[in-house]
């Protein structure tokens, strides 16, 4: 049994430091986070936040503080003001946020003003209990949403901001159960999808790729392991197998953790006969230092022995960072249908940074990522996108319409 302790970027534990820094120290720490950011993060514009004019409402508390506990959590509130769900501290406290996607099981966003959720997690606790997409969010633990949200909401107020916000409450801490009531046609309803404990914190997996083998379509499930090289030959032994068969079903669903690009290229040579690009990158700092934009394209090669029958992606809200790369590379290189949800919508690619008084690190986006069309990454849309209202627990009409579209191809 494979296991995985999220978050990747967190610590595998809640550090707990001897050291004892002075006041000044961690107002050095501040000064290099905060023009780290400046000079590096690549979705200013984008977002319309105005960064620098923010500085003085977290110096005013770092100035103050005196705990290590106390600095990660106004950093916490900091990074927050990027609503950008691939940015995050590399520590965390008990009370600190579950990181979005790998560390959520509801998604969720304002639709004509009220919260709802717009998909469900296979597997995971809010799936146990039952709730389902299409359901408004009246409470969490308690608290009407317009309140529960307010500790995570930026000063720059978007619709993505709430949205981010209503992501962050919703995913709850490492320690407190949740409680979710929902609105439905009989009242309001309670939920509590840690009440078989909190299964966010040590998520297991069968295997780094499970498979599913049938006459004519083959199914091969990739679990979040992304990031380890191990996954490669795991991939190229299942794949190996289904060499022969028409069609084939790549599920990314629980991929939300990203990974490294030799694994993400590793899997698409093995779709491909010939040189193909797959993904354009733009770095913002060079960009701001110099007023010249640097882009490129990047290149993935043949690997192995190519599997040359249909393809379809399963992708939805927890294919996230380097697995949609991963989508948006198949698309572009028309090797695939892509079938589900919007993905996880994750900015760029990241890069870590580190403090040099607390040694807390931190991940920002700094390069912008596109499809080879020229879309943003995270502006893609799949093929074919399926529609989760009123999905009942036990259902996967993503997986049934990718069956239905493979079947309906006239030469299978």
């Amino acid at each position: 049994m494979k296991k995985i302790f999220f978050l990747i970027g967190y610590l595998s534990t809640f550090t707990a430091f001897s050291q004892t820094l002075t006041n000044q120290q961690y107002r050095t720490d501040f000064d290099y986070f905060w023009n780290t950011i400046n000079d590096n993060y690549a979705y200013f514009q984008k977002k319309g936040i105005d960064w620098n004019s923010l500085r003085p409402v977290y110096q005013a508390q770092v100035d103050t503080v005196s705990t290590r506990n106390g600095f990660v959590r106004i950093l916490e509130k900091a990074i927050n003001e990027l609503y950008d769900h691939h940015c995050s501290l590399n520590t965390n406290t008990p009370a600190s946020s579950r990181l979005i996607p790998t560390g959520t099981d509801l998604w969720a966003s304002y639709h004509d003003g009220k919260p709802v959720i717009d998909e469900v997690r296979i597997g995971m606790g809010a799936d146990k209990v039952g709730i389902q997409a299409g359901m408004e969010i009246m409470a969490i633990n308690d608290l009407e949403v317009a309140k529960a949200i307010l500790p995570y909401l930026a000063h720059t107020r978007t619709a993505e901001a709430w949205n981010f916000a209503l992501r962050l409450a919703l995913a709850g801490n490492h320690i407190d159960k949740r409680k979710i009531t929902v609105k439905t046609i009989s009242g309001t309803r309670d939920f509590f999808p840690d009440q078989d404990g909190l299964l966010l914190e040590h998520i297991e997996y069968p295997a780094m790729v499970q498979s599913k083998t049938s006459h004519e379509i083959d199914y091969i499930k990739i679990n979040n392991f992304l990031y380890d090289n191990q996954l490669i030959p795991r991939f190229d032994s299942v794949l190996n197998a289904s060499l022969e068969k028409k069609a084939l079903i790549i599920d990314l669903r629980e991929t939300p953790s990203g990974g490294n690009t030799s694994v993400a290229r590793a899997i698409l040579g093995r779709f491909i006969s010939k040189e193909q690009c797959y993904q354009k990158h733009e770095l913002y700092a060079e960009e701001r230092e110099t007023g010249i934009k640097r882009s490129w394209v990047e290149i993935v090669s043949p690997r192995g022995v190519t599997y040359n029958g249909k393809v379809v992606i399963l992708a939805n809200h927890w294919t996230g960072s380097i697995s949609e790369g991963i989508t948006i590379a198949f698309d572009g290189m028309k090797r695939a249908t892509v079938i589900g949800t919007e993905l996880a919508r994750l900015n760029g690619a990241v890069e870590s940074f580190r403090m040099p008084g607390t040694k807390i690190g931190f991940n920002i986006s700094t390069e912008r990522l596109y499809h080879i069309n020229g879309t943003a990454r995270e502006c893609y849309q799949p093929a074919i996108k399926v529609s989760m209202a009123n999905q009942h627990p036990g259902d996967d009409p993503i997986l049934a319409k990718a069956i239905d579209f493979l079947k309906a191809k006239k030469d299978f």
